[in-house]
């Protein structure tokens, strides 16, 4: 697992434009979880990949309607698992993890026996108020030469 990439931002616009970047790199069926504790940025992060697949509408939580679509270059499905900690509800998740858009799953931790073997794992942790440190961690041939190509283009990019 040598494509691991790890970052710091020290504001939300800087958040969601790391995860604009990231979004170029997406392709239909690709599977990423977003991990971190409540305020860390997760919803943030979402925004920037939104705005990464030329979304127009406003990224909101999804956390009391589980997932939320959006269209754009791809469709975005943006999904929050917190509420179905110890649930055995599959809600359909095949259907969103192989269809023709991207699955961002909040607190994936909860439905891990749903999610696909191949996915690129981020964990973004607080660690000042501003700051924040988002690791990337590849699953999967795919994912990892992602994160290699994505990494390459971060450290040549001025921020």
């Amino acid at each position: 697992m040598g494509a691991f990439y790890e970052t710091v931002t020290d504001s939300e616009q800087e958040t969601k434009e790391i995860a604009s970047e990231l979004a170029q790199f997406l392709q239909k069926g690709d599977v990423l979880t977003l991990e971190g504790n409540l305020g860390a940025g997760k919803t943030t992060f979402a925004k920037g990949l939104a705005k990464g697949l030329h979304i127009k509408r406003s990224v909101t939580s999804p956390t009391f309607t589980i997932v939320k679509e959006y269209k754009g270059s791809l469709p975005l499905y943006h999904m929050d698992a917190y509420r179905l900690e110890h649930s055995e509800e599959d809600i359909g998740f095949d259907e969103y993890f192989y269809g023709d858009g991207v699955s961002v799953v909040e607190w994936a931790r909860f439905i891990l026996e749903y999610l696909p073997e191949n996915r690129l794992e981020i964990e973004i942790e607080q660690v000042e108020p501003e700051r924040r440190k988002i690791s990337f961690h590849p699953i999967g041939n795919h994912f990892e030469e992602m994160i290699a190509r994505f990494k390459e283009k971060m450290d040549t990019r001025e921020m």
